[in-house]
């Protein structure tokens, strides 16, 4: 598996794992012109922010046998959204739309999605990454912990305009 920058050819199956994500969600739900629209926002401003994904990389035989080659499949997405913090006084970062396709979980992929977004983070200066989870989803609380987040005493609000 190999991480790298979304680019505007991976926006299609982005949005597959987006319906994923926000069909198991309790306040989101899947809407494919939206989430592309969003998603482009990302990637034409990158001063907003980036898009990482998860590639599953080709077998090496078949490349050895001069087979066509195949895209790479992305299995996984995140989403990192850059602002200013007062209480800090420096860049930071919200962490969105973590997904790792269904039929590759329980096999490393989401900590290793998670690990290169918190060094990208990092190189873009960030002082902290926040995410929220839904309240009652807590095999992904489970796993945030083991990457190192903790429960913040803030309670998210939030005003639909």
């Amino acid at each position: 598996m190999r991480v790298d920058r979304a680019t505007h050819q991976d926006v299609p199956v982005l949005c597959e794992l987006l319906a994923q994500l926000f069909s198991q969600e309790l306040e989101f739900q899947p809407d494919r012109e939206a989430q592309r629209r969003g998603l482009l926002q990302i990637l034409d401003n990158p001063g907003c922010g980036l898009i990482l994904v998860l590639r599953l990389q080709r077998a090496e035989e078949s490349e050895q046998l001069e087979q066509p080659k195949q895209p790479e499949q992305v299995i996984g997405m995140v989403n990192l959204l850059f602002t200013i913090s007062t209480a800090l006084g420096e860049r930071v970062a919200l962490l969105e739309d973590m997904i790792i396709d269904r039929h590759h979980r329980q096999q490393g992929a989401g900590a290793q999605l998670l690990e290169a977004a918190i060094s990208q983070a990092q190189q873009a200066g960030c002082r902290r990454i926040t995410l929220l989870t839904d309240e009652d989803n807590l095999k992904a609380q489970q796993f945030y912990g083991r990457q190192g987040f903790t429960v913040s005493t803030m309670k998210p609000m939030r005003r639909m305009l």
